[in-house]
């Protein structure tokens, strides 16, 4: 059984997607640590915690005897140093699933990391990450949606789920052991590209050196692009409702956005967000956090919002997310002549 087991647990938009290629890429040299990142590729991972939410608990289904939580957690009891999970969905878990994940390693030590990053840059881009996920719901329309009572969208409810930093934290430290929890904060804009991996491997006990740090990264779509898939979003939900196309995900998601459109040359004008009500909600989160007393890895001083520089969607010009539009027609259609072209040979 592993001495330890470490769970990344989010939130979103904080670093997870660097480290957990950081990770990724670097199996065999943190192996030789002593840290073992389970499953022959992070998407196992993924698979296992989905199972863990899906399964188990009141009036769901019960955990597969041999699905993929199980596997993982096979292979974490057969390993005998540190075992880290990296999944953002664990985040949200309330104190009785917190409760079943730590007894599924009765003989380890469990801990989790949490990774949080200022609301001021995390506002904007979880609505980014909301269009490139199919939402429907507007720039305007989602920032008056987060301080509102009601939620007519459910958007701030899902973001709120995510980015309650101090009720997440508070609900995974009275969940573990004491001393069990550790906030790592994301440094501001400007700070060295490993500081977060080094204070990452602070909390896991291990040597940052010597790994690997040039990995595939999660970026962010510049605001044209936002506006195109928000439109193109609506087309494919005009009610704001209903299901998505069953390609979405691989299709619109991945190859158009994140793997097309996040890479346009030159990229076009950034989302700008500067709010007297963020700043404030975000000196609150500090103060709840500090009263909190968890152990911190970098500067809770790094969660105070400061302005984030970029337009407003009335400031981009119908010009500029037509050059969006045809960026993502010349992505789609150069995949759509590779992926066919050994078809179209022979016809």
């Amino acid at each position: 059984m592993a001495q330890r087991v470490v769970l990344h647990v989010g939130t979103m938009k904080s670093g997870t997607s660097f480290l957990q290629n950081v990770l990724g890429e670097n199996k065999a040299a943190l192996a030789e640590r002593g840290v073992l990142f389970p499953g022959r590729r992070w998407r196992r991972q993924v698979r296992a915690v989905k199972e863990l939410i899906a399964h188990g608990g009141p009036g769901q289904p019960p955990m597969p005897a041999d699905g993929p939580w199980q596997q993982m957690v096979d292979e974490i009891r057969a390993w005998p140093g540190t075992a880290v999970v990296s999944m953002e969905y664990l985040a949200p878990r309330d104190e009785k699933q917190i409760q079943r994940i730590r007894k599924t390693f009765p003989e380890s030590r469990v801990e989790a990391v949490l990774t949080c990053r200022d609301l001021a840059r995390n506002v904007p881009a979880m609505w980014l990450e909301s269009v490139q996920n199919g939402g429907v719901t507007g720039w305007q329309d989602y920032v008056a949606a987060l301080d509102a009572r009601k939620d007519l969208t459910g958007s701030a409810t899902r973001f709120w789920r995510h980015q309650d930093v101090p009720a997440i934290a508070a609900r995974w430290a009275k969940g573990l052991d004491k001393g069990a929890l550790s906030l790592v904060t994301v440094p501001p804009a400007g700070a060295p590209g490993d500081l977060l991996w080094r204070r990452f491997a602070e909390v896991l006990g291990t040597d940052p050196g010597g790994i690997a740090l040039d990995v595939r990264s999660n970026p962010s779509i510049d605001l044209p692009s936002a506006l195109l898939l928000l439109e193109l979003n609506r087309r494919f939900r005009p009610s704001g409702k209903g299901e998505l196309p069953p390609f979405y995900d691989r299709l619109v998601k991945h190859q158009l956005s994140k793997r097309g459109l996040s890479l346009r040359e030159g990229g076009g004008q950034r989302l700008g967000y500067d709010d007297p009500w963020v700043r404030a909600k975000g000196e609150d989160q500090v103060a709840r956090l500090r009263k909190g007393k968890h152990r911190v890895v970098g500067d809770l001083d790094e969660l105070r919002p400061l302005p984030v520089r970029g337009v407003q969607p009335a400031d981009i010009p119908a010009e500029e997310v037509l050059a969006a539009a045809l960026d993502a027609l010349q992505v789609a259609l150069t995949k759509w002549s590779t992926a066919g072209r050994g078809q179209g040979e022979q016809e």
